[in-house]
């Protein structure tokens, strides 16, 4: 019992040093928030049987701290130098902008996002891509500065995202490189509109949650365990492929429903150059999304064959609405591309 109340109380505050952060105006008021965010993660990260854990807590708060010194210094300097329009210049945009993106971990700031997933629980790994995000994130649509800085981002984040995660054998840190693919969809759709993101964010937040607790019931660790897991069922195969193909964004899904938008906007905005390349690295991280997914569903010789009893995983009632949600997708963008047509 005293462990779920530790676990209430630093997410209470976790929670709270976000709406700190979003709430706030001034730059203080940022920056104690996302430290209030931080110190409240730490606890939620230690783990005593796992020295491994502590070890990448111990490189979360370091990196964290440095971000946070980053912006602090990017604050004083706005402040000593011209209070009023100062965010707008080009240095402290780039400064604070930098700060930020170490915090929620979009390259050329990634390197140490994928190690700290690598050893936390999935609990964690949701918190990190989803939550962790959100003050950061709406940080930087409040002082969107330079634009040659952010499409910078958007390109790294993107390709980055989309090679790194080719070689790797291990679900978290394939989650950890779809996760920044995303943030530099994010980013892009800050850029244009700021609505966009808002949407963006939640279907990968809903879609992110399948994710994780499918993985996180089946005690999946790699990626051969999808493919030759006893455990794992035609159904719950099924599932992780439909929500994979959502994540990687494949049209009539509904994680193609937010990329959709962006893509209409920035085609507005005349940003065919960058949408192009977007689209185009954002089909390799659809073809590792697909090489799990379809993958998962054609080894399947280890099932028993003579078991004419169905088994499935023991759902709580948060994850088949989340599914329910997810596949939602194939007719909600169907409907709006004939309502179009």
């Amino acid at each position: 019992m005293t462990i779920n109340l530790k676990k209430i109380l630093f997410l209470s505050s976790l929670m709270m040093g976000s709406f700190i952060s979003i709430s706030s105006n001034s730059w203080f008021g940022v920056w104690m928030g996302l430290e209030m965010n931080l110190l409240s993660f730490i606890p939620l990260m230690v783990n005593d049987k796992n020295m491994m854990i502590n070890e990448s807590s111990i490189k979360y708060f370091i990196v964290q701290a440095l971000a946070s010194t980053m912006l602090l210094f990017s604050v004083l300097m706005i402040l000593m130098k011209m209070p009023v329009g100062m965010e707008k210049k080009m240095i402290p945009s780039i400064l604070i902008s930098s700060s930020l993106m170490i915090k929620m971990g979009a390259a050329p700031f990634h390197y140490w996002f994928p190690e700290v997933m690598k050893t936390a629980s999935w609990t964690n790994c949701l918190i990190l891509m989803t939550w962790q995000k959100l003050a950061p994130m709406t940080t930087i649509s409040y002082c969107n500065g330079s634009e040659s800085f952010m499409i910078t981002i958007i390109v790294t984040s993107i390709v980055i995202g989309a090679i790194g995660g080719l070689n790797q054998t291990y679900l978290r840190q394939i989650m950890a490189y779809s996760s920044i693919t995303h943030v530099g969809w994010m980013i892009g759709a800050i850029m244009i509109n700021e609505s966009s993101w808002e949407l963006y964010f939640i279907v990968y937040s809903i879609l992110s949650s399948v994710m994780v607790m499918m993985f996180n019931q089946s005690s999946l660790i790699n990626i051969n365990q999808v493919f030759l897991s006893s455990n794992l069922k035609m159904e719950t195969k099924l599932i992780i492929m439909m929500t994979l193909l959502s994540m990687g964004g494949l049209p009539l899904t509904l994680g193609f429903l937010p990329k959709w938008v962006i893509f209409q906007f920035m085609m507005d905005n005349n940003l065919i150059a960058l949408i192009t390349m977007m689209v185009t690295m954002t089909t390799i991280t659809l073809f590792y999304y697909i090489r799990l997914g379809f993958s998962s569903m054609i080894f399947l010789s280890n099932e028993l064959k003579s078991s004419t009893k169905m088994s499935y995983l023991k759902f709580n009632h948060i994850l088949p609405t989340l599914v329910m949600v997810s596949n939602l997708g194939l007719v909600l963008t169907a409907s709006l591309i004939f309502t179009i047509l």
